[in-house]
């Protein structure tokens, strides 16, 4: 239904905006609470809700309402009509007896006495839901001030969504300026706009376009009720709003997961804020989400030049702590999530067979919704029983981290290269034989080995294979516009004749590839950086010396899918990747190609500043600090900031001020909203972090 109502949408173009509604004062404050009149018709539809429906509020000579029924007459969409006067007041305006007797000619229905910030109360409306409501230039009436027609606009949307069908539209005509949007030329100062978008968002609403108002398409079109007058608006670059429902707010549950560690089964509980990114099966095989778009654009691109063999080895999301002593190069070891082990639980689900694999299916298992998984802490099992576990590891390459200590010799894992390094230790023949004529099985997946030494030039100085393998990687990270807690690594490693410059070679490879998105490399000792704007860091290639051998190298090149995403599709936001909302992935149904701009569905959205200080003891974890604030806005902050410190000089305390900045583009995001969540970081940090909010 919804595509042929696109086409329906089509047809009647932008105008499907409602009427210039005339109000007063004295209007607003009557009771609207009782039974609507409405005029009798041969045939009333109020029992029954259309197929098509639409619903217009504030009508004041009916013009519009007319025209709309005209257009529609031969079709089954059901027009009702609605206005805020009694039937003897509205029929007093010019042309609104005709206008109401075409709507009733064209089987429409015309309601009167009807408020339309309390539709719900009205009994002719009761038990129906309509595809589309509109409210065409609604106003306060008279010399009424920004604040009360935010006000009207708040309540109307509260109102309009206990009649808006699942898959509704809402249409909102406002006079240039009046929306407070950037589409307004020119805009109006913030707080002397009507701010349509935050207004819609306290009923969970979210702006999903913006149309020119075309008041010529409708002939019969009378704009009247300027200042409760029979004067009309000013429609010059008069703008369409249309809104529509926004997924509710889900919050994090307890997610327990239990895995093989070097042989030993171990249960866990995932952080709270992390839960939401487990198991979405992004990289599974068949998925068209763009972080697995961006890895097929990847390996094909690689593959022109390097024979690749991407690895279906099952890792364990954690990691012992000592095992990160020799690889994870430049990680942050206060970075690193440090994860306690729970007592064992008998209670817990396993289900091994039905296990996919881990890394080709960003640990999920076949790509299942897990938000209903989260309820219950002690009937989930989100991740299965693993059947191999994570061995010891020897790296190539020595760099000393300094994991969190012997208290928690846990960690998730910060990187996939602590795996990689454990598979290809396995492999460790095919390596260094990998000049001699013969044969060697891979254990992750079979491929040919008898790739003879071959001089530079020939297939582009490369004489070794790239294993890949790609997953979730975890990073204890401060909140930040760039900074992900939780992202799919691509990695690979390989071995290479010295003499090849083989990072020298792999960094001409990526610059064609990613050159054209904006990505540009920055040499460094010992390998590359691959930067771009305004993320930075996307990925990293760095070489060092394989088994203490001068003639061959070592390879390593990590890249970020996530932000290679949302760079290759020009998303406005990574938290985007993770939307739930099926009109996020309905755009890459199609496989689109990189270079193709997403288009939001949700339209500037809202930022809201929240100021929090306290007091903390001696010491203050900032890190944990962070991670609870990504559960009790459940990832709406975008942004922490310290502003100020001060240390009593009496008492062993100090106060911490930050600024928190809210904003999001997968869901409706109001001031109220975002008060909630922030009353509710106060007290889970009161509680957990032992702090006394000033």
């Amino acid at each position: 239904m919804r595509l042929f109502w696109g086409v329906f949408l089509a047809q009647v173009h932008v105008c499907e905006l409602g009427r210039a509604p005339q109000r007063s004062s004295r209007v607003v404050s009557c009771r609207t609470n009782e039974c609507a009149t409405q005029r009798p018709t041969p045939a009333s539809p109020v029992d029954m809700s259309p197929s098509r429906s639409m619903l217009l509020v504030g009508e004041g000579n009916f013009s519009f309402s007319a025209s709309m029924s005209q257009s529609h007459a031969d079709t089954d969409t059901g027009v009702t009509a609605t206005c805020l006067q009694r039937e003897d007041e509205a029929l007093r305006h010019e042309g609104a007896a005709a206008n109401v007797q075409i709507i009733e000619d064209s089987g429409g229905t015309v309601l009167f006495g009807v408020d339309c910030t309390k539709l719900g109360e009205c009994a002719s409306l009761q038990g129906r839901v309509f595809d589309r409501v509109l409210f065409n230039f609604p106003h306060r009436g008279r010399k009424s001030g920004v604040k009360k027609n935010r006000e009207l606009l708040r309540n109307f949307f509260l109102s309009c969504v206990q009649v808006l069908a699942e898959d509704g539209e809402v249409h909102v005509s406002l006079c240039n300026g009046q929306g407070g949007t950037p589409a307004d030329q020119p805009k109006r100062e913030w707080h002397n706009s009507w701010q349509v978008a935050a207004m819609a968002a306290e009923a969970q609403l979210i702006l999903s376009d913006i149309r020119p108002f075309d008041s010529e398409k409708y002939q019969s079109y009378k704009c009247t009720g300027y200042r409760s007058q029979d004067k009309g608006f000013h429609v010059a670059k008069a703008l369409l709003h249309v809104f529509t429902h926004s997924l509710p707010y889900v919050s994090a549950g307890t997610l327990k997961v239990e895995e093989l560690v070097e042989g030993e089964k171990v249960q866990f509980n995932m952080p709270a804020e992390l839960s939401d990114y487990m198991f979405r099966g992004f990289l599974c095989s068949g998925s068209v989400h763009p972080v697995r778009l961006v890895q097929d654009f990847l390996l094909e691109g690689l593959t022109e030049k390097w024979p690749v063999s991407m690895m279906t080895e099952t890792v364990p999301f954690l990691i012992k702590a000592k095992q990160l002593q020799t690889c994870c190069r430049d990680i942050d070891g206060s970075h690193f999530y440090s994860i306690h082990l729970l007592q064992r639980d008998t209670d817990i689900h396993i289900s091994a067979d039905k296990e996919k694999d881990p890394l080709t299916c960003s640990d999920s298992q076949g790509g299942t919704d897990t938000r209903g998984t989260l309820v219950s802490a002690k009937s989930v099992t989100s991740e299965k029983v693993r059947s191999k576990g994570a061995e010891c590891l020897r790296s190539a390459c020595d760099h000393d981290v300094d994991p969190e200590g012997e208290n928690s010799p846990y960690m998730l894992r910060p990187s996939l290269l602590p795996h990689i390094e454990e598979i290809l230790t396995k492999k460790e023949k095919l390596i260094n034989n990998a000049g001699n004529d013969r044969e060697t099985e891979a254990n992750s997946k079979s491929v040919e080995g008898n790739k003879q030494e071959e001089p530079c030039g020939v297939s582009n100085g490369v004489s070794s294979l790239l294993f890949g393998i790609s997953g979730l990687v975890f990073r204890s990270v401060p909140i930040n516009l760039w900074a992900l807690p939780v992202f799919h690594e691509l990695l690979f490693r390989g071995v290479f004749p010295s003499d090849c410059e083989p990072i020298r070679s792999l960094g001409q490879g990526l610059e064609t590839l990613l050159a054209p998105y904006g990505v540009s490399l920055i040499t460094e000792e010992g390998g590359l950086c691959l930067m771009a704007q305004p993320m930075g860091l996307v990925g990293k290639a760095f070489a060092c010396n394989a088994d203490d051998n001068t003639s061959h190298v070592s390879i390593t090149l990590s890249l970020n899918l996530d932000l290679l995403a949302v760079l290759l599709f020009s998303l406005p936001d990574w938290r985007l990747l993770w939307s739930h909302d099926q009109r996020f992935m309905q755009q890459f149904g199609p496989r689109p190609p990189p270079g193709t701009s997403f288009q939001p569905f949700s339209l500037f959205p809202e930022h809201f500043n929240f100021d929090i200080s306290f007091w903390t003891g001696p010491t203050w974890e900032e890190q944990k600090f962070h991670a609870v604030v990504r559960e009790a806005s459940q990832g709406t902050v975008e942004q922490v900031k310290l502003i100020d410190t001060f240390s009593h000089p009496d008492l062993s305390q100090t106060s911490y001020c930050y600024r928190l900045i809210y904003n999001s583009h997968t869901h409706a995001l109001s001031h109220t909203q975002a008060l909630t969540f922030h009353k509710h970081l106060e007290s889970l940090i009161s509680s957990r972090l032992q702090v006394t909010i000033r």
